[in-house]
């Protein structure tokens, strides 16, 4: 979609408005791995984030979440210590896309299930 997309869609990075706005208000403080960018308005009392690919909340990282709901001060480079060897990366919210979790007996997956030893019997009047 280009640049209709840009100015029609904000489903799929910030939109040409709200990226003057914020570029234009605002002070760039960071960026994360995935490819956010995180601002904060003059005042510092707003904080904003345009997503680097669609927008949604879960591909925020745990470390740039506590500073967008003011939960530290600083940036979390600076105000947090190293995260430990045995932590994992955080994983997007999947609902929706082909890897999302289904059940055995899912619609999605066949809807078919095994089974069980204690399976309902339906009830009929006699």
């Amino acid at each position: 979609m280009g640049f209709l997309g840009k100015i029609f869609t904000w489903w799929n990075g910030a939109t040409i408005g709200a990226g003057l706005h914020i570029r234009g208000s605002g002070r760039e403080v960071g960026r994360d791995a995935a490819g956010n960018i995180y601002y904060q308005s003059k005042k510092a009392d707003r904080r904003y984030v345009i997503y680097n690919g669609e927008n949604d909340a879960s591909r925020i990282p745990p470390e740039w979440y506590s500073w967008m709901h003011k939960q530290i001060d600083d940036v979390p480079d600076k105000a947090l210590p190293p995260a430990p060897k045995f932590l994992r990366d955080p994983t997007p919210n999947l609902t929706g896309t082909p890897h999302a979790y289904r059940p055995t007996g899912a619609l999605a997956s066949g809807g078919h299930r095994q089974a069980a030893s204690g399976d309902y019997q339906a009830w009929t009047p006699e």
